[in-house]
């Protein structure tokens, strides 16, 4: 902690020295999305001022060039999350297209009418749509594991209770982002494996968080997004192993991704661009690669080491107002997100008066309404932590609530 130079860190991020209503910003809402450093920023808008033309179908000088960027942010993907080849990493708008990506191109090529997926009970609805709009279309079931009254799964140590002949998938986060919990998936997917079912890991919560080594934990597929960890919107990647990227159908249809076209039949391009319809978003590519190669000048170790301290800082904190219910682990197995209700004070209530303090949080169901109808509520306070926070910004999220509490 001595060598994480926070103040340094902040001053990469020009946006946390606002003040919002006259008050110092405290912003506490990157579960949702991230600020982004200067060096991201500043590599896209030297790309758009003197390198921005169409990749791949270009033989001039500027098209050669941005498409040398948009492959050397492939490659850096490749090696952010250990994949073995660079085909194996597919450029998405986010997480939510790299999954229905891929639960379209699965279901229509794997699945048969009443085979199953599984999902969990603490899913985004990212994980919970695209799996029901396959279920209207082809007829597939969308079954989910239980978890336990504090936010953990039910099922991890005995999963194989729930598989069966039917189970073709299984879908899983790897984060909470309601409850923070951190789900065991190596163990789920070596289960899996041993049914022969392969696994989707939803990285959209843990990828700005912890490392990532898709072939330690052996996944199938692993999607996250750009914007959750210091990178622009609109960037998300859908990583798969080989053999079944190369099974799968195309996704979309357009430009790029075509081999050969006639009137009569079209071929298709080779892996990954099979999956790549249409004009990437090439800077965008080159912005998330920048923010990759920031995360690592800092290191996990130190970024774990700072978000589970603070997190840590806030749960102690928290606990000492009254009427307080916090929501999910209240251990380390839990990653910096912290969602609660205080007393009878409606959680929008809530946010928004303590955005009138400066202090930013999220509000609502948080696109996770099965689990919001698993725990019995409509919707809680999410606070969420980022490299750049600190513990006094803990203290103004527990004094501003200190303040809306005696208020009501």
């Amino acid at each position: 902690m001595n060598r994480y130079d926070i103040n340094k860190i902040r001053a990469d991020f020009p946006i946390l020295s606002r003040e919002v209503y006259g008050k110092p910003l405290v912003y506490l809402d990157n579960a949702a999305t991230t600020q982004k450093p200067l060096c991201v920023l500043n590599a896209m808008r030297e790309e758009y001022l003197n390198v921005n033309a169409n990749v791949h179908r270009g033989v001039h000088y500027l098209s050669q060039q941005a498409t040398d960027l948009h492959e050397a942010a492939r490659e850096r993907v490749r090696q952010f999350i250990h994949a073995k080849k660079t085909e194996e990493i597919i450029f998405t708008r986010g997480t939510t297209e790299a999954i229905n990506l891929l639960a379209s191109s699965f279901c229509e090529s794997q699945m048969e009418p009443g085979d199953e997926v599984l999902v969990t009970d603490m899913e985004h609805h990212s994980n919970i749509v695209p799996w029901q709009l396959q279920s209207q279309k082809r007829g597939i079931v969308v079954r989910h594991l239980p978890i336990t009254d504090d936010g953990h799964l039910t099922c991890y140590d005995d999963i194989a209770t729930y598989i069966t002949e039917k189970t073709k998938l299984i879908s899983i986060a790897h984060v909470s982002n309601v409850l923070g919990t951190i789900n065991p998936v190596k163990d789920i997917i070596k289960i899996a494996h041993q049914h022969g079912i392969p696994v989707l890991v939803d990285g959209a919560q843990s990828a700005p968080h912890m490392a990532i080594d898709v072939q330690e934990m052996d996944c199938d597929f692993f999607a996250f997004s750009g914007h959750k960890m210091y990178g622009p919107t609109g960037i998300g990647v859908l990583y798969g192993k080989e053999k079944w990227l190369e099974i799968l159908p195309p996704y979309q249809g357009g430009g790029e991704m075509i081999d050969k076209v006639t009137w009569e039949r079209t071929t298709f391009e080779r892996l990954p661009f099979k999956f790549e319809a249409g004009t990437p978003d090439y800077v965008a590519t080159h912005g998330l690669a920048k923010a990759i190669d920031y995360i690592c000048a800092l290191g996990f170790k130190a970024i774990e080491d700072h978000e589970k301290e603070l997190t840590r800082y806030c749960l102690e904190q928290l606990q000492t107002i009254e009427g307080i219910k916090i929501y999910g682990p209240l251990t380390d197995s839990k990653d910096a997100v912290v969602s609660f209700n205080v007393g009878n004070i409606h959680h929008l209530d809530l946010g928004t008066l303590l955005d009138r303090l400066g202090i930013a949080v999220r509000t609502g169901h948080h696109c996770a309404q099965p689990l919001m109808n698993r725990l019995g509520i409509q919707g809680t306070v999410r606070a969420s932590f980022a490299l750049y926070n600190t513990k006094e910004e803990v203290d103004a999220l527990v004094a501003g609530i200190r303040r809306v509490s005696q208020m009501f």
